[in-house]
């Protein structure tokens, strides 16, 4: 990552280049681990789909900053830049490009239709994977127009050659013809106002001390859309690479991070899942352009982030919803007699494959109980009835208790078939999550959760697998890199727990891995390498919610 006076400067291969609101991007990035060698214009519409190919006929160096991306071989240059959430401009001097069709193959149910609109002499591609229109208008230069109104298969698309300008729109089935009179040079000023202004919000604290931060920023602003489809409110897509969805625990540490700055923007992202909260009280496991998943649920942590959100805009409400997704919990995943709740799967606790599950996947957990305990204190701190206050006070009392007689064995927290009596230990991070209830819990056991997490500490941070075990892999997911969200909730329940200088000390050694690595999906914790998707907003979130926390306590 370099840092240059006109913002952040970033490799394409691992952030797409985008705009707050937009639902397409540009990237070599075309679906999941698959790179082309040209950048495409890819749309989070319907899925994630490249739409076209930009090809520059002669080999460039491509630069991306947040306002502008650049193709420059020396001779040459192409530029382009958002104007709106769903138009960009793009032009060229001395170097020119292909703008075709990254499908080739028309069928009656696939691929892109191109055709000249007679109204305004427009190119236009229909495009079936999206269901959206892509129009080229020209407003300078000349261009030559490849496979017009072809079937089948063809090259469809653009050529441009010498001093050129165009227009590129994302829209639905008709607008009227392009018009605007602001020179190139505006739009780019104007993407860069927009971009500073959020930046300036989310992270004013900024300096040198915190490197990554305004990059941070960048990720979280460029993977934000506009309301469409299944997402109800302008909302922060965990990528615009392949997770392009918003997860129901995700999106929690993305409202915080940005809270304390753009308080509005917070609440869309916490609310959102709740707007697709189904009839048992149970949030989604995730939300999409055009796809709601329910067959799996993701960890109660709501409560824990509303300690961290500013006061409630609709508090009432909020209660309401808070309450309807703790009752799921303590309805629909109890056993008859239980006072534990339990996971059907490693994928409702977020943790997919962590060794936790590896004896059986129906599982009471110590994490669980300890979040529902949080959710159960922020109910009664929320609740207007004192009658309800007490009722969720007592119950949040019952299962703390539930879960160290039942799941703590003297050493450490066990899990327990939620079908018998039958207990395991791992060596998953998971295990050592309770530390969440900070002094809650008795001082030999926040003592003992202490221990094993430093146990779990590489040079970039805690493993979420113990570096020593023989289930413990690189890049295995939940069985041992190092993750943004179980980072942060560590960090912030060892600082609750009296634990400062441990809790410091991970802060400091992830923020460095961020400043290192960027904003993977998750880290080796051997080597600090970024893996799986490399634009992640929960770990950009991570890093800005850190660094604020720790510039906040340098200044006192």
């Amino acid at each position: 990552m370099t840092v240059a006076a006109s913002g952040p400067v970033f490799s394409l291969r691992e952030i797409p280049f985008s705009y707050h609101g937009s639902w397409f991007g540009f990237s070599p990035v075309v679906a999941e681990k698959t790179y082309a060698e040209d950048v495409h214009l890819v749309s989070h519409q319907t899925g994630m789909h490249p739409i076209l190919r930009l090809i520059p006929d002669a080999e460039a160096a491509i630069t991306a900053t947040p306002h502008q991306l650049t193709w420059n071989d020396g001779d040459g240059r192409i530029d382009l830049a958002y104007e709106s959430v769903d138009t960009v401009r793009v032009r060229g001097r001395g170097l020119g490009l292909r703008l075709v069709a990254a499908d080739p193959v028309l069928t009656p149910f696939s691929g892109p239709y191109f055709y000249q609109d007679p109204v305004d002499g427009s190119s236009v591609f229909t495009v079936y994977q999206t269901g959206r229109r892509y129009r080229i208008t020209l407003l300078s230069g000349q261009a030559e127009q490849l496979g017009a109104q072809a079937l089948r298969t063809a090259e469809r698309g653009v050529v441009l050659s010498g001093a050129w300008e165009i227009a590129i729109e994302e829209y639905e089935t008709a607008r009227a013809p392009y018009a605007s009179t602001d020179p190139f040079e505006q739009v780019v000023k104007a993407a860069r106002a927009e971009f500073d202004a959020f930046a300036a919000a989310v992270a004013p604290w900024r300096s040198d001390r915190t490197p990554a931060a305004e990059l941070a920023a960048y990720v979280l602003w460029s993977a934000t859309v506009r309301p469409a489809g299944f997402v109800t409110r302008p909302a922060v897509l965990m990528s615009k690479h392949w997770m392009n969805k918003v997860w129901s625990w995700d999106h929690c540490f993305n409202a915080i991070a940005v809270a304390d700055g753009l308080p509005g923007l917070a609440w869309d992202q916490y609310r959102l899942p709740f707007d697709h909260q189904d009839a048992a009280g149970a949030l989604p496991d995730s939300v999409t352009h055009s796809e709601i998943l329910y067959n799996f649920v993701k960890p109660p942590i709501h409560g824990w982030a509303l300690r961290h959100l500013p006061p409630l805009p609709e508090p009432v409400d909020t209660y309401r919803l808070l309450e309807r997704w703790t009752t799921f919990w303590l309805t629909a995943r109890r056993a008859p007699g239980h006072e534990l709740p339990h996971y059907q799967h490693g994928n409702d606790s977020g943790w997919d494959n962590a060794t936790t599950f590896d004896t059986e996947r129906v599982v009471e957990t110590a994490d669980l109980a300890a979040f529902l305990v949080l959710q159960m204190r922020e109910l009664a701190r929320l609740a207007t009835d004192p009658g309800a206050a007490a009722r969720w006070t007592e119950q949040a009392d019952r299962m703390r208790d539930a879960l160290l007689a039942e799941l703590w064995d003297g050493e450490r927290f066990v899990a327990r078939s939620a079908h018998s009596a039958r207990t395991w230990p791992s060596s998953s991070l998971l295990d050592l999550m309770p530390i969440v209830l900070g002094d809650e819990l008795p001082e030999p056991v926040r003592a003992a959760l202490a221990a094993g997490i430093e146990r779990h500490l590489t040079a970039f941070g805690p493993a979420t697998e113990l570096p020593a075990s023989e289930h413990y892999q690189d890049d295995g997911y939940w069985r041992g890199p190092i993750w943004a969200p179980s980072t942060v909730l560590i960090e912030d329940g060892l600082r609750r727990a009296g634990y400062t200088d441990l809790a410091d000390e991970i802060s400091a050694r992830f923020r460095k891995l961020c400043e290192k690595s960027g904003f993977a999906e998750n880290f080796d914790a051997r080597t600090g390498e970024g893996l799986r998707d490399r634009a992640y907003t929960w770990t950009a979130s991570a890093y800005l919610i850190l660094a604020a926390a720790h510039e906040r306590r340098s200044s006192t």
